[in-house]
């Protein structure tokens, strides 16, 4: 598999998800980005913004097996991980396993759940791989966290601590679809369209998941010179010392820039990065690592405009 195959794959699944997906093609985007690098994506937009028929058509088009969790406020960590349970015909313990052993895995409302629970995610999403009673369960590849938060109502929410954060690749930023892109939803739903019944909508699947593991080592062997490094690594630096900014972006940021700068390339067909790759998907990795001075938020800025002002700010390589 080339770059050039990798391009004609993205295509083929953007045309396909476009069956039953409007006026989504970043955030979907950003979703195969980062699926084919491992990575795990939260989705932030108000409710009806069809974030989970992302996150489900996605785990359609590469049949990878998808589960959905709803989180509540009395949700329990063994409730996404699973418990041992006692067999009394064999008389052992055996694992009944929980929602998380899936591919691609939906974490609904996440910010719903209190801290502890949102932890049970922290060793999953890090290392692939769960440890229940002193052994370790792996997951099948390829895992994947779609999490998914309204960013309106604070009332019942527990806040995603920084380290929780920090296993995200993205944050995607999910919006209210402009009036034309509207009007084909509704007439989509007119015509009998069932978000629920997506093999109906006529969505095929076109790859194996296993595939995207082969995608992977593609992507590996995209071409960085030290100058693209030097300009990622000097990105992140600079927004350390931003007078805006009370924490900037950390050394695992500026990996993320990396990693999918070079799946964005191979999406593109390139076998090397530019400038603009990066340019491209830093605002998803960076908006959820920034942490701005109250100062700044009273003067309107949010973590993208900050971004903006790091690529103001450094030179851009040759």
């Amino acid at each position: 598999m080339e770059p050039g195959d990798l391009q004609k794959i993205y295509q083929n699944l953007r045309q396909e998800a476009d069956k039953v997906l409007v006026g989504l093609e970043e955030p979907f985007e950003m979703l195969v980005v980062a699926l084919f690098i491992g990575g795990h994506v939260l989705l932030e937009g108000v409710p009806g913004t069809a974030k989970t028929l992302m996150a489900k058509t996605l785990a359609h088009l590469i049949q990878a097996q998808f589960t959905r969790i709803q989180f509540t406020p009395d949700l329990m960590p063994s409730d996404i991980l699973g418990t041992s349970v006692f067999d009394m015909n064999a008389g052992q313990f055996y694992l009944k396993k929980g929602p998380i052993f899936s591919q691609i895995l939906l974490a609904d409302e996440i910010n719903r759940a209190p801290a502890k629970t949102q932890s049970a995610l922290l060793e999953a999403m890090e290392e692939r791989q769960i440890n229940l009673e002193g052994e370790a369960y792996p997951l099948e590849p390829p895992f994947m966290v779609i999490a998914t938060q309204n960013p309106i109502e604070y009332e019942g929410t527990y806040p995603l601590p920084e380290a929780q954060l920090d296993r995200f690749l993205f944050k995607v930023l999910v919006p209210y679809s402009p009036l034309p892109v509207e009007v084909e939803v509704l007439r989509r739903f007119h015509q009998g369209f069932d978000p629920h019944r997506l093999a109906e909508a006529g969505l095929r699947a076109l790859l194996p998941a296993s595939a995207v593991v082969a995608a992977r080592e593609v992507i590996n062997q995209v071409i960085v010179e030290d100058g693209i490094l030097e300009y990622i690594a000097r990105l992140a630096e600079t927004s350390r010392r931003s007078p805006d900014l009370v924490l900037g972006a950390s050394t695992r940021a500026a990996t993320g820039v990396l990693l999918a700068s070079k799946s964005y390339a191979a999406l593109q067909g390139r076998n090397y990065v530019v400038p603009d790759d990066v340019k491209m998907v830093t605002p998803a990795v960076f908006r959820h690592r920034l942490l701005l001075k109250p100062e700044a938020e009273i003067e309107g800025l949010d973590a993208d405009a900050i971004v903006q002002r790091l690529f103001a700010q450094v030179e851009v390589p040759r």
